[in-house]
């Protein structure tokens, strides 16, 4: 298991926090580690669809996420990543509070990726759960700073 740079994991989570998607939803990284991801979005009024719920678009979204980028800190430095296809169970409805999802690596291939996320509330009550495949792509790069700190520690 290799360990993760913490300047790499800050340079990742401005970029990414910032990015227009991220943005427009309110999608926060938290916290990388090897295999693993924390991300999370503060329900807004944003977030509701007419019933007053929290929207489908906006649980796979997160889910999407959070696999992606637990699959992403287990892949080279010289490898980028596009989902390919996304499941998703709806298990419980949300109106407020935070939306908490955990990513996992599930296996990092020569050419597609699994990974797989849990959406809970504070409380921990689990709202949603899926899975993501991702495929690899050698010239698919982070836009932003062009100077990234190594990935890995030696």
């Amino acid at each position: 298991m290799k360990k993760m740079n913490p300047d790499y994991i800050r340079a990742v989570r401005g970029i990414v926090n910032a990015c227009p998607y991220f943005t427009l939803l309110s999608i926060e990284i938290m916290d990388l580690g090897w295999g693993e991801s924390l991300i999370e979005i503060h329900v807004q009024e944003k977030h509701l669809q007419p019933f007053g719920i929290v929207h489908g678009g906006v649980f796979s979204s997160l889910v999407d996420a959070a696999a992606f980028w637990a699959v992403y800190t287990q892949v080279p430095e010289d490898l980028g990543m596009t989902t390919v296809e996304l499941k998703l169970n709806y298990l419980a409805p949300l109106v407020s509070g935070r939306m908490i999802a955990k990513g996992r690596s599930i296996r990092v291939g020569k050419t597609l990726c699994l990974g797989e996320a849990s959406i809970s509330n504070e409380g921990g009550f689990l709202l949603a759960h899926g899975t993501s495949t991702m495929m690899l792509l050698r010239d698919l790069k982070i836009q932003g700073d062009s100077e990234w700190p190594p990935k890995y520690l030696p």
